[in-house]
């Protein structure tokens, strides 16, 4: 049932959320490490580990947490909240962040994302963690910032698994082939587009991941992409997905317990940040160029993601345990699509890191392929939430557990 009334958040002022009879509290935060300064610009500033003046961190046993208020001020965004309490959602007009309580789900721009730690709440505001400010919501709110040494020249093309290692099988094939057959119509794409390319294995056959990192160490201004299709025991799970590097000192999105064991303190990567702009640029194009079920943007540390020096990202293309699917991946024509999508996906990143453009989402290229044109009010924040599914609002759920979740 649609709620009565919503909560308008005014830009000028503070986005604290009661949970009960929706009121706005309006008590500053408990613990701050920096002084704001008056009026803050955007451009003034930039999110990061460290805090500065725009920045009021609160600490919440170990960890540091950031207020939605603090968030939507920086960025220039208003907000609804809805009933419950629980939910919000900023926009500009031109980004859009959906968060709930107690979730480690997020809609950035239309697409799920998977947070490092769930949405707390402390003296009636609802917090996000710093490392997921800094690695998740920051890249993709000011992708412009994205800070990038040289030209994208080469791009290093790996089929997962191959040889004796099959992957995930349908009644149609296993993955080892379809994920092949994806880089071999990926590669001439990407020529075509000017890129030099790289496969770390042209035939089946077996290659060990260290290996397979390897042959991408060598290369120099490149980008590592590792192909692969899902399964798991759950037969209904379908859908697209994506990985890129977990952040040093967080939970990978596989990891249901917070506890601090789980946020080990593996190294991290010198270029966690440009891995995950490439993860959102290639997932966009995918959901926007296919229509599949967006499972989301996740963090795993996979071998050949941790053992890379270049921004790495694992593409999850379908399920092969899932009838409709494994239909679809046994198609040539299919794949193709796929390896279109991938290689756009690919060269959006190059025109958002080097030319500092403004990336294409999901919507923009679904808009372009139906000839539609969008008109967006950037004055108007969104007028309330609806549970209707429209596009690019997607209702929380639960990280589904998929063959991905294992390290490969």
């Amino acid at each position: 049932m649609i709620a009565a009334r919503f909560l308008t958040l005014s830009l000028v002022g503070a986005i604290s959320l009661c949970f009960a009879g929706g009121a706005l509290a309006k008590t500053a935060p408990k613990l701050s490490k920096a002084k704001p300064k008056p009026e803050p610009t955007a451009a003034a500033a930039k999110p990061s580990p460290t805090p500065n003046a725009d920045w009021q961190v609160i600490k919440v046993g170990l960890r540091d947490y950031l207020s939605v208020d603090n968030i939507a001020k920086f960025y220039g965004l208003l907000g609804n909240v809805d009933s419950t309490g629980k939910t919000v959602v900023l926009n500009n007009g031109r980004n859009q962040l959906q968060l709930t309580l107690e979730s480690r789900e997020a809609i950035v721009n239309g697409v799920r994302n998977w947070l490092c730690f769930p949405v707390i709440a402390q003296d009636n505001k609802f917090l996000v963690s710093r490392i997921d400010l800094a690695k998740t919501i920051e890249p993709q709110l000011r992708p412009q910032m994205l800070q990038r040494k040289g030209k994208m020249q080469t791009i290093v093309l790996d089929a997962g698994h191959g040889g004796f290692d099959k992957g995930a099988r349908s009644s149609y094939g296993s993955e080892k082939e379809y994920a092949l057959d994806v880089v071999r119509q990926l590669r001439p794409l990407l020529q075509a587009k000017g890129f030099k390319v790289v496969m770390t294995r042209e035939h089946d056959v077996f290659l060990p991941l260290e290996l397979r990192a390897n042959i991408a160490n060598q290369t120099h201004d490149s980008i590592f992409v590792s192909i692969h299709f899902n399964a798991t025991s759950n037969a209904a799970a379908t859908g697209f997905e994506i990985y890129a590097l977990t952040p040093r000192g967080a939970p990978s999105t596989a990891d249901n317990a917070l506890a601090l064991s789980f946020a080990n303190m593996q190294a991290g990567s010198a270029v966690d940040a440009q891995s995950f702009e490439l993860a959102v640029a290639v997932y966009h194009s995918m959901l926007g160029h296919i229509a599949e079920v967006d499972r989301g943007i996740k963090r795993a540390r996979f071998a050949v993601l941790r053992r890379t020096n270049i921004p790495a990202i694992l593409v999850e293309g379908g399920f092969l345990s899932e009838m409709n699917d494994s239909r679809s991946v046994a198609n040539p024509a299919w794949r193709g699509r796929l390896a279109e999508a991938i290689s756009i996906g690919i060269e959006n990143y190059r025109d958002v890191t080097e030319k500092r453009q403004r990336p294409m989402l999901a919507a923009d290229y679904r808009a372009q392929s139906a000839e539609a044109i969008t008109v967006v009010n950037l004055a108007e924040p969104p007028a309330r939430i609806d549970p209707t599914p429209v596009p690019g609002v997607v209702p929380a759920s639960s990280p589904e557990p998929s063959a991905a979740d294992q390290e490969p």
